[in-house]
Protein backbone atom coordinates (compact mmCIF):
# COMPACT_ATOMS: atom_id res chain seq x y z
CA UNK A 1 0.00 0.00 0.00
CA UNK A 2 1.31 3.35 -0.18
CA UNK A 3 1.68 6.11 2.05
CA UNK A 4 -1.78 7.70 0.48
CA UNK A 5 -3.60 4.76 0.74
CA UNK A 6 -2.76 3.78 4.33
CA UNK A 7 -3.19 7.69 5.07
CA UNK A 8 -6.94 7.89 3.98
CA UNK A 9 -9.40 7.07 6.99
CA UNK A 10 -12.60 5.29 5.81
CA UNK A 11 -15.50 7.95 6.09
CA UNK A 12 -19.27 7.96 7.08
CA UNK A 13 -21.05 5.99 4.07
CA UNK A 14 -18.44 4.43 2.36
CA UNK A 15 -18.65 0.77 2.96
CA UNK A 16 -16.37 -1.37 5.26
CA UNK A 17 -13.13 -2.20 2.78
CA UNK A 18 -12.46 -5.65 1.97
CA UNK A 19 -10.00 -7.47 4.37
CA UNK A 20 -9.43 -10.88 5.77
CA UNK A 21 -7.76 -12.00 9.54
CA UNK A 22 -7.30 -14.21 11.83
CA UNK A 23 -8.97 -14.15 14.96
CA UNK A 24 -7.26 -14.76 18.51
CA UNK A 25 -9.37 -18.19 18.62
CA UNK A 26 -7.62 -19.05 15.28
CA UNK A 27 -10.11 -18.59 13.32
CA UNK A 28 -10.77 -16.22 10.28
CA UNK A 29 -12.81 -12.93 10.11
CA UNK A 30 -13.45 -10.88 6.69
CA UNK A 31 -15.93 -8.15 5.97
CA UNK A 32 -18.84 -10.36 4.98
CA UNK A 33 -19.02 -11.20 8.83
CA UNK A 34 -19.53 -7.48 9.64
CA UNK A 35 -22.96 -7.76 7.11
CA UNK A 36 -26.22 -8.29 8.02
CA UNK A 37 -26.16 -6.77 11.81
CA UNK A 38 -24.27 -3.80 12.98
CA UNK A 39 -21.02 -4.07 14.20
CA UNK A 40 -18.89 -2.33 16.09
CA UNK A 41 -14.94 -2.93 14.97
CA UNK A 42 -12.37 -0.75 17.17
CA UNK A 43 -8.47 -0.48 16.65
CA UNK A 44 -6.08 0.08 19.36
CA UNK A 45 -2.33 0.45 19.67
CA UNK A 46 -0.90 -2.47 21.38
CA UNK A 47 -2.03 -5.57 22.96
CA UNK A 48 -1.35 -5.54 26.95
CA UNK A 49 -0.77 -2.25 26.96
CA UNK A 50 -2.46 -0.11 29.82
CA UNK A 51 -4.70 2.04 27.55
CA UNK A 52 -5.77 -0.32 25.29
CA UNK A 53 -6.64 -2.59 28.33
CA UNK A 54 -8.65 0.13 30.20
CA UNK A 55 -10.68 0.50 26.46
CA UNK A 56 -11.23 -2.60 25.90
CA UNK A 57 -12.97 -3.53 29.15
CA UNK A 58 -14.68 -0.68 28.59
CA UNK A 59 -16.51 -2.35 25.13
CA UNK A 60 -16.52 -5.60 27.82
CA UNK A 61 -18.79 -3.84 30.52
CA UNK A 62 -20.96 -2.89 27.79
CA UNK A 63 -20.98 -6.86 26.42
CA UNK A 64 -24.62 -7.33 27.24
CA UNK A 65 -26.25 -4.30 26.01
CA UNK A 66 -24.04 -4.35 22.59
CA UNK A 67 -25.63 -8.66 22.51
CA UNK A 68 -29.05 -7.44 23.61
CA UNK A 69 -28.66 -4.66 20.53
CA UNK A 70 -28.09 -7.38 17.80
CA UNK A 71 -24.24 -5.58 17.74
CA UNK A 72 -21.35 -7.60 16.87
CA UNK A 73 -18.09 -5.97 18.74
CA UNK A 74 -14.93 -7.13 17.24
CA UNK A 75 -11.44 -5.47 18.60
CA UNK A 76 -8.00 -5.24 16.12
CA UNK A 77 -4.78 -4.43 16.42
CA UNK A 78 -1.39 -5.06 14.70
CA UNK A 79 -0.50 -7.86 17.24
CA UNK A 80 0.08 -11.70 16.32
CA UNK A 81 -2.95 -13.96 17.68
CA UNK A 82 -1.20 -15.59 20.71
CA UNK A 83 -0.70 -11.74 21.75
CA UNK A 84 -4.15 -11.31 21.40
CA UNK A 85 -5.33 -14.58 22.68
CA UNK A 86 -3.43 -13.48 26.29
CA UNK A 87 -4.73 -9.90 25.75
CA UNK A 88 -8.54 -11.61 25.35
CA UNK A 89 -7.77 -13.94 28.27
CA UNK A 90 -6.07 -11.35 30.98
CA UNK A 91 -8.94 -8.98 30.36
CA UNK A 92 -11.77 -11.42 30.48
CA UNK A 93 -12.49 -9.89 27.24
CA UNK A 94 -16.14 -11.75 25.83
CA UNK A 95 -15.83 -10.69 22.44
CA UNK A 96 -13.18 -11.69 19.40
CA UNK A 97 -9.87 -9.91 19.33
CA UNK A 98 -8.26 -9.77 15.63
CA UNK A 99 -4.35 -10.03 14.75
CA UNK A 100 -3.73 -7.59 11.69
CA UNK A 101 0.35 -8.53 12.88
CA UNK A 102 1.25 -7.34 9.33
CA UNK A 103 -0.85 -4.22 9.78
CA UNK A 104 -2.61 -4.65 6.48
CA UNK A 105 -5.95 -4.35 7.89
CA UNK A 106 -5.06 -1.17 9.96
CA UNK A 107 -3.66 0.42 6.67
CA UNK A 108 -7.07 -0.48 4.56
CA UNK A 109 -9.54 1.09 7.21
CA UNK A 110 -6.67 4.08 7.16
CA UNK A 111 -5.66 4.18 10.22
CA UNK A 112 -2.10 2.45 10.68
CA UNK A 113 0.21 5.02 12.09
CA UNK A 114 3.40 6.12 10.99
CA UNK A 115 5.29 3.63 13.92
CA UNK A 116 3.18 0.57 12.54
CA UNK A 117 0.90 0.72 15.18
CA UNK A 118 -3.08 1.28 14.96
CA UNK A 119 -4.53 4.41 15.47
CA UNK A 120 -7.05 4.20 18.03
CA UNK A 121 -10.13 4.55 16.46
CA UNK A 122 -13.41 2.99 16.61
CA UNK A 123 -15.57 2.32 13.40
CA UNK A 124 -19.92 1.72 13.54
CA UNK A 125 -20.89 -0.27 10.91
CA UNK A 126 -24.27 -0.41 9.73
CA UNK A 127 -26.27 -3.89 8.49
CA UNK A 128 -25.57 -2.61 5.66
CA UNK A 129 -21.87 -2.53 5.68
CA UNK A 130 -21.68 0.60 5.43
CA UNK A 131 -19.77 3.10 8.31
CA UNK A 132 -21.58 5.40 10.39
CA UNK A 133 -20.09 6.62 12.82
CA UNK A 134 -16.11 7.61 12.90
CA UNK A 135 -14.85 8.31 16.83
CA UNK A 136 -10.93 8.61 16.60
CA UNK A 137 -9.30 9.60 20.01
CA UNK A 138 -6.12 8.95 21.61
CA UNK A 139 -7.98 8.64 24.89
CA UNK A 140 -7.70 4.61 25.84
CA UNK A 141 -11.85 5.54 27.59
CA UNK A 142 -14.73 6.91 26.07
CA UNK A 143 -15.31 4.95 22.73
CA UNK A 144 -17.42 2.17 24.10
CA UNK A 145 -21.04 3.85 25.30
CA UNK A 146 -20.98 6.37 22.03
CA UNK A 147 -20.35 3.09 19.51
CA UNK A 148 -23.01 1.25 21.45
CA UNK A 149 -25.84 4.20 21.12
CA UNK A 150 -24.79 4.51 17.32
CA UNK A 151 -24.93 1.06 16.57
CA UNK A 152 -28.01 0.24 18.62
CA UNK A 153 -30.13 3.14 16.12
CA UNK A 154 -28.87 0.94 13.25
CA UNK A 155 -30.71 -2.13 14.38
CA UNK A 156 -32.98 -3.36 11.73
CA UNK A 157 -36.11 -4.35 13.27
CA UNK A 158 -38.24 -7.07 11.05
CA UNK A 159 -41.89 -7.99 11.47
CA UNK A 160 -40.22 -10.79 14.11
CA UNK A 161 -38.80 -8.37 16.20
CA UNK A 162 -40.03 -8.24 19.48
CA UNK A 163 -41.04 -4.78 20.36
CA UNK A 164 -40.96 -2.94 23.72
CA UNK A 165 -43.84 -1.69 26.06
CA UNK A 166 -43.41 1.99 24.79
CA UNK A 167 -43.21 0.63 21.42
CA UNK A 168 -46.69 -1.01 21.64
CA UNK A 169 -48.50 1.80 23.95
CA UNK A 170 -46.91 4.71 21.07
Amino acid sequence: MTSEQRARMVQVGEPVPEFAGETDSGGAISQTDLLGHPSVVFFYPKAGSMGCSIESREFARLFDEFSAAGVKVVGVSVDRAEAQREFRQGCALPFELVADHDGKISARFGVLGRLGLARRTTFVIGADGRVVKVLRTWRPGGHARPALEAAAGERRVTPDTPRSADQRDG
